[in-house]
């Protein structure tokens, strides 16, 4: 059975960080690349990076880029987000999922692929 549980959030005024983590269990994560998500109430749910775990390349969008860090450690199958300088606007719930890819790579915009495994998120709340 495929798990993937998120940890990490929380309340945090605004400028301050958090580091996310995401445990994978029941698939070889060699495989796949990892994304991570957010979903405001009332918006569309937003990518906000993507890693492959084969070989660690990563991809983020302008919104995030400079401020959010994505990183992984095969040896305990969890992928991470280190989220700094945290606005307000980031207030969201927090989700990765998994999406297996050719070689485990990805290309282009990953964050637009339909992925296979979503985790059930952990709330994220920045205050001003």
């Amino acid at each position: 059975q495929v798990q993937l549980v998120e940890s990490g959030g929380g309340l945090v005024q605004a400028g301050g960080s958090l580091r996310l983590s995401c445990a994978a269990s029941g698939l070889t994560l060699d495989y796949y690349a990892i994304g991570w998500f957010r979903q405001a109430p009332g918006k569309e749910r937003e990518g906000v990076s993507c890693i492959s775990i084969s070989d660690g390349s990563t991809y983020y969008p302008d919104s995030v880029k400079g401020r959010f860090a994505i990183s992984r450690d095969n040896a305990k199958n969890t992928v991470y987000l280190e989220m700094n300088s945290l606005k307000p606007e980031d207030t969201a719930v927090y989700l990765c999922a998994a999406v297996l890819t050719l070689g485990g790579m990805i290309a282009g915009n990953p964050l637009t692929w339909d992925y296979d495994y979503w985790g059930q998120g952990t709330q994220v709340t920045v205050s001003s």
